[in-house]
């Protein structure tokens, strides 16, 4: 009977055994089903909040397109204006090089005329002389004119232009 109580012992201790490993193991499930139901209800709130970003990235794809057809649509207007200024800088250029060239041609010219031009400078100044002689004699005239009025019933003597 040995063999028998002992397999006795050996059957209750298995049970113990086999009571202890299950409720180890329900322990460890029921732990289990709370870290579990906590990565679920992070995993609805990640959900929640990636919704929510992909709200905002979407509308944030949206204005940046929006702003890179304005950023186009300005770029091509500026590159009007910048051609534009471009033919004015051109213009200017071909302007300085118009205005060197009849500067170059009149230098030349008055080179060529400088006797000619020396000529009219001196008939100008003989010009202006004989303006100032004519000036001054028409203010002698006049002074002369008033200093001499006739009395009263007397004649003027015919004069010859001689004094």
């Amino acid at each position: 009977m040995d063999w028998q109580i002992l397999l006795y012992v050996a059957a209750i201790v298995a049970a113990i055994g086999f009571l202890i490993l299950c409720v180890a193991l329900a322990m460890t499930l029921n732990s289990l089903k709370n870290t579990l139901k906590e990565v679920s209800g992070t995993v609805a709130g990640l959900e929640n909040q990636l919704q929510g970003v992909t709200l905002e990235t979407t509308n944030l794809l949206h204005k940046t397109n929006e702003l890179a057809e304005d950023i186009q649509v300005k770029s091509e207007k500026l590159n009007g204006v910048v051609d534009a200024v471009k033919g004015v800088g051109n213009s200017v250029t071909d302007l300085n090089s118009t205005v060197r060239s009849i500067t170059s041609r009149v230098g030349v010219q008055v080179e060529q005329n400088e006797e000619k031009i020396a000529q009219v400078v001196q008939w100008g100044n003989v010009f202006m002389g004989i303006r100032e002689k004519w000036n001054e004699r028409k203010i002698y005239e006049a002074q002369t004119n008033a200093t001499q009025t006739p009395v009263p019933g007397q004649k003027k003597l015919p004069h010859n232009g001689q004094y």
